[in-house]
């Protein structure tokens, strides 16, 4: 089978006046169609240049990065952005909402990129908004709706344009705890519909609500395997302690 997602030997330099800051160092690993996995790492792990090289944000300095068998790292930006929105769906932290947009807006706004027609676009946001419980509220502005809904209109926006990947960057970071595992509940049910999830988190007990962790420290992966595995939880170490 063919991953979805495949790092080969990646690297990711940054200069900063003098000095050459390695963010990633040779990462190499495959996600599959179906898979739930975890990028879990504190800060200054590499996990945020990897979201932005899988999201096709960025690109590598070095290695190859493969979405669905493409080269990523040969792609100029409008390629990017066309891959982006043909093949991954995101769900971020802060929402990422349009204040001026009611939620059917909100929700279409990929499908207008995509190209896709005004009627169309508007029957699919609605039932994507039906799929995680707003249906009734979709002609509310976000912010007439709490953080956790606010979330679910993100997640409806990511599942709208039925990308190959769900890419969630830290998606309950801005939530309580209890909000937090009914969003993390949400992503356990998509998984069992078959979507492909990753999820970037610095919290290991978010990390191992998945199927599979990849631990990155210093720009290196120094674990990467079944997310119930003794060694999959976090070291002192590794936690900065």
């Amino acid at each position: 089978m063919k991953p979805l997602i495949e790092f080969q030997e990646v690297c990711k330099y940054y200069q900063m006046g003098d000095t050459t800051v390695v963010a990633a160092d040779h990462i190499s690993f495959q996600v599959f169609k179906g898979e739930f996995v975890a990028i879990v790492g504190q800060s200054g792990s590499g996990k945020s240049t990897c979201m932005n090289i899988i999201g096709c944000l960025d690109v590598p300095s070095d290695g190859t990065y493969l979405l669905d068998g493409r080269d990523v790292g040969q792609m100029n930006k409008n390629k990017l952005a066309e891959i982006r929105n043909e093949l991954l769906g995101f769900i971020f932290q802060q929402y990422n909402l349009l204040p001026k947009l009611n939620l059917t807006e909100n929700v279409e706004v990929p499908l207008m990129y995509a190209g896709v027609s005004r009627g169309e676009r508007r029957e699919r946001a609605v039932q994507s908004l039906e799929r995680v419980g707003l249906g009734d509220k979709i002609r509310h502005k976000p912010q007439e709706l709490s953080g956790g809904q606010q979330q679910r209109v993100s997640i409806a926006r990511a599942l709208v344009g039925e990308p190959a990947v769900i890419l969630a960057d830290e998606p309950t970071g801005a939530l309580d705890s209890r909000t937090g595992r009914e969003v993390l509940a949400m992503l356990q049910e998509l998984h069992a519909a078959g979507h492909t999830i990753v999820l970037i988190t610095h919290d290991n007990s978010i990390a191992v609500q998945a199927q599979r962790i990849i631990r990155l420290e210093d720009g290196r992966v120094v674990y990467d395997g079944p997310a119930n595995a003794p060694e999959a939880v976090v070291t002192p170490k590794a936690a900065g302690v």
